[in-house]
Parts: structure tokens; sequence; C-alpha cells
């Protein structure tokens, strides 16, 4: 630890906040990415004779080497070759998502690096905007190339998969790890949360009634399109009146408890301020990168998994974008710390649902494309019955594995759902079909005059 501290002096100053005021600023993110992160010994590294080099190494020790997802890094260059070299593009696709995983946890770790030398207040500003960067760069190429259906999917599946998988799991994973204690939490969080989502779900609601209205679904788009972006300035103020709350009026319902027993307590950076912020734009950039081959070849991957756009942009990406979060949650709830996790899934999903969706609408408004926040029926109802269901969950203060069951099974109902809702099936359904028959174009299609044989 002394050779940490005389690296970081001589590397990047002063650490400010680097004990009780750090501390009584750390989030739940913040909490639950620690849980996946290894300790480096430097003592090796402490031992290279040349400055420069013993920098660089003990930054690639640290940032590299210091996540337990670093298996994974490999996929990184390899999604790059297999784009490069024109391999398959479920290839590229697949080694794309393997790669984000390690990165968006370290995103995360390098934003709480930063902290350490900005203070607790930017440290939480840091987190409200780099929380959930892997799900806005993908959201961001996915409106450039169009794909706006992608990008309503994903951020969908983000908040759907933070409610029901996340706290499902971990209340689960909670409840049978302490059956014979009573797990409690603080509500006023989870009461806050339950508020905001409830109303992104009002501003989700009103495009898709208003679009369905009129006389004529065409003649509504454009009052719908502009409700849509009104909608979006609203929840944008919302969420900074959220960032307000949370980081200065009522920060003490939203500091993470201090771990004890698995030391994430021990409040020492180790890396310094300008070595974390290249670390945090070379990340963004890779991020960017391969954000780009996902948007790209989600369709191929599509095709060649027999699997539809709509399952893979709402459960496999976000599963993906928040594995290491994820992972982190159920941990904390496996050790009865509940409120981190709870921290976790209703803070990703208010992050998503009052920031990232409206922001991507202003976006596509820059852009000159038209997205709106009406996700069509079934989207929409399943986002406001995962809300629905998540709030009565929550109301008691208490938690059991029952909880985590029923939210579990209505994820498993909704992916479901979505896998059966897929493009392929038509087209399977048509196969079957004699060449002598015509194919089955649209569901709306006029019937047939009776032929002479009839």
């Amino acid at each position: 630890m002394a050779s940490n501290e005389a690296w970081l002096l001589e590397n990047g100053g002063n650490i400010k906040g680097s004990s009780r005021e750090f501390r009584h600023g750390r989030t739940a993110h913040n909490m639950s990415s620690s849980s996946l992160r290894k300790k480096s010994d430097l003592t090796l590294v402490s031992k290279v004779p040349c400055g420069m080099l013993r920098d660089l190494l003990a930054n690639l020790q640290e940032v590299i080497l210091g996540t337990k997802l670093f298996v994974l890094f490999p996929a990184i260059p390899l999604a790059i070759a297999a784009h490069i070299y024109g391999f398959g593009k479920s290839w590229v696709f697949g080694l794309s998502l393997l790669g984000l995983i390690p990165l968006a946890e370290r995103v995360s770790f390098l934003t709480e690096q930063i902290a350490f030398f900005t203070g607790p207040t930017v440290g939480g500003l840091l987190n409200a905007t780099c929380g959930n960067a892997t799900e806005l760069i993908i959201a961001i190429f996915a409106i450039y190339e169009k794909k706006i259906a992608v990008v309503k999917y994903s951020l969908l599946g983000s908040v759907l998969s933070n409610l029901l998988l996340v706290l499902g799991t971990s209340l689960l994973v909670g409840g049978l790890a302490n059956l014979r204690r009573e797990q409690k939490y603080d509500r006023r969080q989870a009461d806050v949360n339950s508020l905001l989502l409830l109303l992104a779900l009002l501003c989700h609601s009103l495009p898709l009634m208003l679009r369905h209205t009129g006389d004529s679904i065409a003649l509504m788009e454009v009052p719908t399109l502009v409700l849509s972006r009104a909608s979006s300035i609203i929840m944008l103020i919302g969420y900074v009146c959220y960032l307000i709350f949370q980081l200065w009026t009522h920060r003490q319902l939203f500091e993470a408890p201090e771990a004890d027993d698995d030391g994430a307590s021990d409040e020492v950076a180790v890396i310094g301020f300008w070595s974390g912020f290249a670390w945090l734009v070379g990340f963004t950039l890779i991020i960017a990168l391969l954000s780009e081959y996902v948007v790209d070849t989600i369709e191929q991957a599509s095709d060649s998994w027999g699997i539809s756009v709509s399952f893979i942009s709402i459960i496999l990406l976000p599963i993906v974008g928040n594995a290491a979060e994820h992972a982190g949650a159920i941990i904390f709830a496996y050790k009865n710390k509940l409120d981190i996790s709870l921290g976790v899934a209703l803070g990703s999903s208010t992050q998503i649902a009052m920031f990232v969706v409206p922001l991507c609408i202003i976006v596509s408004w820059i852009f000159g494309i038209k997205m709106d926040l009406d996700f069509n029926m079934l989207e929409t109802g399943s986002l406001a019955l995962s809300i629905v269901v998540t709030a009565f969950a929550l109301q008691d203060g208490t938690s059991n594995y029952m909880k985590g069951v029923v939210l579990l099974l209505c994820y498993v109902v909704i992916s479901a759902c979505f896998w059966v809702l897929r493009t392929p099936l038509r087209k399977h359904f048509n196969d079957f079909l004699s060449p002598k028959i015509p194919l089955i174009q649209d569901f709306n299609c006029q019937p047939k005059e009776p032929s002479k044989l009839d």
C-alpha cells in the first residue's frame, strides 16, 4: 500500500477526498462494480528503475488486470481483426458484445478513480452521466444509422433488465442466502425512483395514445413527434432535479453503506488523475468502435442465429452492457446489502428512462431524424406492467425470495413474448407453402377472388 501511495504522489499529486469525504460520496454503482475488482501487487513493478516505464506498467496492471473480467479483453482485438479481415458478421457481433462487458466495468472503475481527485459531488455527476455509457453510445450510433427500432428496443430492454432480471435475481439470491434473517432496506430511495419511472411511463404513454386518437395514424405523426420532443425536455429537467436531490439536498438517502467485510472500503486511488482521464477517453473510443460494429452487424447476426432483432436488442444487449454491475448487485444482495442492489437496479433504470431516452430523442432531433416516444403498444405495455409490479414489490421495505421469483418470472414471460414476436416467423411460415401459392406479404392482405376451378 505504501508503494501505491508513493507512486500516486509521484504520478498524480495530492489525493483529494480519499478517505471519509469520498466514502460518503460513494454510490451504489461504484460499490457494485468494485465487487469484481482484484487487488494488484505492485511489488515487482515498483522495482523497475525507469520511472516512465514503471508508471506505464503500473497503469496496465491496475486498469487491464485489476478486474476479474480481464479474460474477456482479448475479444476486443479479435472483433477488430474479424471486421478488418471480413469474417462472418455474426462473429463480429458476438466478439463485440463480449468485448463490451469488461469495458463497461472499467469505465465505472475509472470514473471512481477520477472522483478521488475531483471530490464526491463531481464524482457523482460523472457516474450519473457515464453509468450507462455503453447503452448511450450504442443508441447514438443506431440513430446515426437510422435504426430507430434498435434504439427503442435496446433502451426498453435496459429498463426491463434492471427492474426485473437484476432486481429479481438479487432479491431471490438474497432471500435464499438469508432465510433466517429479515432483509430490510430504505424504501425512501425506492419511492423516489418509482415516482420518476412513473413520470417516464407517462411521457411514453401519451404519444402512444395521441397517435391512436385521430382518425388517421399518419395525420397524428407530426403532433406525436412534437409531443415527444417536448416530453423529452421535461424529462431532462426532471433528471436534473433528481441529480440535485441525489447529490445535494437529500444526499444521505443515496449514500451506499460502507463495506466492512468485502474489502470494497479500501479507499485509496490506484492511478493518477490524468492517467485515469486518458484511459477513460481511450476506453470510450473503443466502446464507440465496438458499438458501431454491433449496430452494423445486428441484422446479419439475427439472420445467422435465427433470433429476431427485437429479442437481441431487448434481451441480449442490456445484459451484456451492464453485466458487471448486475453481477455486483447480486453479490451484495447475497451479503444482505440490499440498499446497494436497489441502488444499482433502480438507479440504472431511472438513468435510462429519464436521461438516456430523452437525450436520444434530442440527438435524433439534431440529426434531423424522426424519433418519438411511441414505443408501440406491446413495448409500452411491458414497461408499464414492469414498473407497477416492481413498485408493488418494494412498497413495504422488506424483502424475501418470493418477490424475486415473481420478478424473474415476469421477465421470463416478457422474454418469451419477444422471442415469439420475430420477423423470421412469417418467412418460415411461407417456406411451407406451395410455390404455386403466393407468399403471404402482410397480415392485412385482401382476400383473393375464387378461381374458376372453385
